[in-house]
């Protein structure tokens, strides 16, 4: 199986393949609205506004995992992400990123890039993974790489 066999659903409910993404560098982010990182937000947003038209598209995927940090549904989410960093950048429906319920997606790009010590479990919200233009997970970011920080490997990247 490869990233583009997966299917997510968007934020509102919608079926997609990840295939809708193929040719594009990806930043992949499991979020949250309730995090000492939720700020990452407006980090995110802006690569994604800034790098959009050359390549890049940002997807975060909700999760409530770390200490009820994701308490909402999909609406109060999507609200939160609209009002409070004003989020273009696709979001989709809650998802889990560890354990039996691990959605697929996460399950590829754990195994794709390990963490550290060679460890697949996401330790916190706000993970972030960059996959290039063919579907290969290239690099695994830490909740505390700011968006700035992996900003030059996205450039490097871009086309």
């Amino acid at each position: 199986m490869t990233l583009y066999d997966i299917k997510v659903t968007t934020i509102d409910g919608k079926t997609i393949p990840m295939s809708t993404y193929k040719g594009r560098i990806l930043l992949i982010v499991n979020v949250a609205s309730k995090c000492s990182y939720t700020q990452q937000y407006a980090g995110l947003d802006a690569l994604y506004r800034n790098y959009k038209s050359k390549g890049l598209t940002v997807l975060g995927f909700p999760c409530d995992q770390f200490g009820n940090q994701e308490p909402g549904d999909e609406q109060a989410i999507q609200r939160f992400c609209s009002l409070t960093y004003d989020v273009t950048f696709p979001m989709f429906a809650k998802i889990e990123v560890n354990g039996s319920g691990t959605h697929p997606l996460y399950v590829h790009l754990k195994a794709a890039k390990p963490g550290l010590l060679g460890t697949e479990a996401i330790k916190w919200n706000f993970t972030k993974f960059l996959v290039g233009p063919d579907g290969t997970v290239l690099k695994r970011y830490a909740p505390t790489d700011t968006p700035d920080d992996i900003e030059p490997d996205i450039v490097a990247r871009l086309s």
